[in-house]
């Protein structure tokens, strides 16, 4: 069944949730619509990595409403939500380093039970968007770049071709020219439909690709609106320079 465009793609409304009995978000709302960049900015320690668990289902929620594409996910496994459409790329670069790339490209279909042929097409089209990875698919995933294993992070999940991918921390130690390539990547699939929820500290170049964001701090939303509005306001100035004094251990 086709979106319904008058409404979000993702939705997350009221959301809390944390690790045992430590609390780390509260009532959190955001929204993500379809063929558009969100940015998810804020400092070390306000629980931007905690929400994309949450919404991916590695974490329960406490109480509040995940639904996407009018699907309530909250308390559903990570499985079926991977299988709705969302996708999570985490920070680190998480690889099969002792594995080939294109071994690490066909995990990628793990559990989508899509025949050979639907593989191979899908497969063509990722190795398209990225032609190094084309080039280096015998090579071991551990002995590329820290730019050429983010992108075959990124690639690994785009073979499922997902409606929304959440990326964490993309850009995390990569050359400015790397993370140039990574952020135009970024631009290229909201143009061509995929919803992106970007957890990035690099708030200048997030801000400059995104159509909304959100300001995490002490794991409550305390703004939100156009990234054009939010760029250089006082909301991040004040939600950074609270995450440089003494807290707790949200991340």
């Amino acid at each position: 069944m086709p979106h319904d465009a008058s409404r979000p793609l993702l939705e997350v409304k009221r959301l809390s949730s944390g690790y045992g009995s430590v609390p780390v978000l509260c009532e959190v709302d955001l929204a993500v619509r379809p063929a558009e960049i969100v940015a998810l900015v804020g400092s070390n320690g306000a629980g931007k990595s905690t929400l994309l668990k949450a919404i991916s289902g590695l974490l329960p929620a406490t109480t509040g409403s995940i639904i996407l594409d009018g699907t309530e996910i909250a308390g559903c496994k990570p499985d079926k939500i991977v299988n709705l459409g969302l996708l999570q790329v985490a920070e680190g670069r998480r690889l099969f380093r002792e594995q080939s790339v294109a071994h690490n490209l066909d995990l990628g279909f793990y559990g989508a039970g899509l025949d050979r042929q639907a593989e191979r097409r899908r497969l063509d089209e990722v190795l398209t968007m990225f032609p190094m990875l084309a080039e280096k698919r015998r090579a071991l995933a551990g002995a590329l770049s820290g730019g050429q294993q983010q992108m075959l992070a990124i690639a690994q999940a785009l073979m499922r071709a997902p409606r929304l991918i959440m990326l964490d921390e993309p850009s995390l130690g990569l050359a400015p020219i790397v993370v140039d390539q990574v952020f135009d990547l970024l631009t290229r699939l909201r143009d061509s439909g995929c919803a992106v929820l970007l957890v990035e500290q690099l708030v200048e170049r997030a801000m400059e690709i995104a159509g909304h964001a959100y300001v995490l701090q002490d794991g409550r939303i305390v703004a939100s609106g156009s990234a054009a509005e939010l760029h250089n306001s006082a909301a991040i100035t004040r939600a950074y320079m609270a995450g440089r004094g003494p807290g707790g251990s949200r991340s």
